[in-house]
């Protein structure tokens, strides 16, 4: 049985956030939950993501902000190459019509992301104002997309917040099979070139388990934060020579 839950903090535009820690608690109905309201300007973004709190709400929900307990994160060192996905890597990097690129189509990855999560549900926590939030973070130069191209057409990537070393990463959509794979492969041996440590997947699902993503403790993943957010920031531009962090591991 779920015990009562607390009183939900309730934010004005421009409130600091409350200490992560003081999120509804794993007895709760909704744990994680650390606030609500607010607004979704890049200095708030900014402030939630350093503290290691994301936005997430759906249609005719306040905003609604989250640090869960634990947290799920990939390490990059134990990012999982799966045989086929190997398969498909030395393919596609040996292929003239296949690229990744960096921040080429970001309006279209968060659009994509938006879309497809629509498949088979109810609604997307990707709305209007989530994608117009996160354009002008990414005009900021904090928000960045991983696109998969093939034939000149783009046909999977994801997107993901960074300030300094800090990598979170937020969707992927795929119109072709494996298509979201190879970026998330892309953004792994991008992040071992650079030394990233680990990318923020903030929710526990299958799929990322699958590709070696697992959960630690919010306090660790925290503590990471605050060293790797004073990194200088990354230089977001992909390299064929990232393959082999990945291939040779």
């Amino acid at each position: 049985m779920h015990n009562p839950t607390p009183p939900l903090p309730w934010l004005a535009p421009g409130d600091p956030f409350p200490p992560a820690e003081t999120a509804w608690g794993p007895a709760t109905e909704a744990p994680g939950l650390l606030a609500a309201g607010g607004d979704l300007r890049v200095s708030t973004l900014q402030n939630a993501y350093a503290n290691g709190i994301f936005p997430w709400f759906s249609e005719g929900q306040p905003h609604l902000w989250w640090s869960p307990d634990p947290r799920m994160v990939l390490q990059v060192a134990d990012f999982r190459l799966h045989r086929s996905l190997r398969k498909t890597i030395i393919r596609f990097q040996s292929d003239a019509h296949c690229e990744v690129r960096f921040d080429c189509a970001f309006t279209e990855v968060i659009a994509a992301c938006a879309h497809a999560l629509r498949d088979g549900q109810p609604g997307t926590w990707i709305l209007p104002p989530m994608v117009e939030a996160y354009a002008q973070l990414h005009a900021e130069g904090q928000a960045h997309s991983v696109e998969t191209w093939v034939d000149g057409q783009l046909v999977g990537g994801l997107y993901c917040v960074a300030l300094g070393k800090a990598v979170f990463g937020e969707s992927m959509f795929s119109t072709v099979p494996d298509a979201s794979k190879i970026a998330l492969a892309a953004l792994v041996g991008f992040c071992r070139n650079e030394g990233v440590e680990l990318v923020d997947c903030q929710q526990n699902t299958a799929h990322l388990a699958s590709l070696g993503a697992a959960e630690v403790p919010r306090a660790a993943f925290l503590a990471h934060i605050n060293r790797a957010k004073l990194a200088p920031s990354l230089v977001w531009r992909f390299s064929p020579l990232y393959w082999n962090h990945i291939l040779s591991a």
